[in-house]
């Protein structure tokens, strides 16, 4: 790998970061809008969680053939035509006045904007040898941590100004630059060329890769249940002002940027990416279900607890993302990220909407523990894979410098 195309990686790491993030603002948008949306729509808790799994929903219906799609036309083309639809369909949503087609808007943005996810990790993967892989696609997977960071601190004042049709036409702007930006993304040097022939779908029958997906697909459990739900919490149960809520959830967003860096740091370190993932959601599942039992302790002793829990729940994604384009190798990455991202989006649908009904039926204390039993059965399906040093990281120092598996 020569100078200039080493340093170029990092513009096509800067660029797939930014394209995630543009459309990973559409989750967290939502949640940080959730008091704004319950008021203005009359909306249960249990419809607020609809609309927060409304663009998990699409997604999970495209992110496979998106995967496909990369792994037979490239990254570039994919990448543009998925947020461009996207952009739009944010822009219509900002002009929704009704729950349903409000839902139904978000549902599109996430079936066509769930492009990014295979392109833009297909991109990073190619272009970084394990060694730094980790590293890299642990920067890449900060996307969401830095979109929820934008999101707590822009679209209150945004929201306050225009209502909620801002904020979604806010969204939908940053989807259309997100989409420009995938405008710097080229092929790699060394790697097999796209349109060679027939699509490989010999990922949907790895079973390693089905047992990544369905135990990260538990270990996500918190981070869509707290981080999804906390400003509604701290508003709603602990009386704070939707914009001191977002702020918490800002500080949150801070941490987990530190925290998916120090990961992929770490699995870069040990030559496991599985190791580093049990852990965190042991540790994530011990803070849910002690933030369970502070639902009424003071801010002072809850508040920690809960920034604290949100970090955890949000460090470990790169590892699952890290994991499958590995296990794959080079020429399916595409369609294996299709899959993982496919059954870590399926429970993104009903985990909100199931939280919702769960704490409106009981108690915050009641879901808060209910979640932390997620992460653990997550740890325990984990264990198969769990192995000290992975097959790609024992690969030749030639195929690693140029980043082919």
């Amino acid at each position: 790998m020569d100078a200039t195309t080493g340093r170029y990686r990092w513009v096509v790491l800067a660029s797939g970061t930014f394209a995630q993030t543009s459309y990973s603002a559409i989750w967290l948008g939502v949640a940080v809008m959730a008091p704004a949306l319950r008021s203005g729509l009359h909306l249960s808790l249990g419809q607020t969680g609809v609309l927060l799994s409304a663009s998990l929903a699409g997604s999970v219906l495209s992110l496979i053939p998106w995967g496909l799609a990369t792994d037979r036309f490239g990254e570039r083309r994919v990448l543009i035509v998925g947020l461009v639809l996207c952009g739009a369909a944010l822009i219509g949503a900002s002009q929704a006045h009704r729950f349903a087609s409000l839902a139904a808007l978000l549902a599109a943005a996430g079936l066509t904007g769930a492009s990014v996810q295979s392109a833009s990790g297909r991109a990073v993967m190619h272009w970084f040898p394990s060694s730094q892989r980790g590293l890299a696609l642990a920067i890449r997977q900060t996307a969401i941590p830095l979109s929820g960071f934008a999101v707590s601190l822009a679209i209150p004042p945004v929201e306050h100004a225009g209502g909620v049709a801002w904020g979604f036409g806010a969204l939908g702007i940053a989807c259309l630059a997100g989409a420009a930006a995938g405008l710097l993304i080229r092929e790699a040097p060394g790697r097999p060329a796209v349109g060679d022939g027939a699509v490989d779908v010999k990922p949907l029958r790895d079973r390693r890769i089905w047992t990544l997906s369905f135990g990260s697909a538990l270990v996500i459990a918190p981070q869509l249940c707290v981080t999804g739900f906390a400003v509604v919490f701290l508003h709603d149960h602990r009386a704070l002002t939707a914009a001191s809520a977002a702020r918490v959830l800002a500080v949150m967003q801070v941490g987990a940027i530190a925290g998916r860096i120090a990961a992929g740091r770490w699995s870069d370190l040990t030559g496991s990416r599985i190791m580093p993932l049990r852990t965190i959601a042991v540790a994530a599942a011990s803070l849910v279900a002690l933030l369970g039992l502070l639902v009424d302790a003071p801010l002072a002793a809850l508040l920690p607890v809960l920034v604290i829990g949100g970090v955890l729940a949000m460090s470990w994604n790169s590892l699952s993302f890290a994991a499958a384009v590995e296990l794959a190798g080079a020429g399916r990455s595409g369609s294996a990220i299709g899959v993982q991202q496919t059954i870590l989006n399926l429970p993104g649908v009903l985990y909100p909407a199931l939280f919702g009904a769960v704490v409106a039926a009981s108690s915050w204390r009641i879901g808060f523990v209910t979640v932390a039993v997620f992460p653990l059965a997550g740890w325990h399906l984990l264990r198969s894979l769990d192995r000290s040093r992975p097959p790609v990281l024992r690969r030749s120092t030639r195929q690693a410098e140029v980043g082919v598996d």
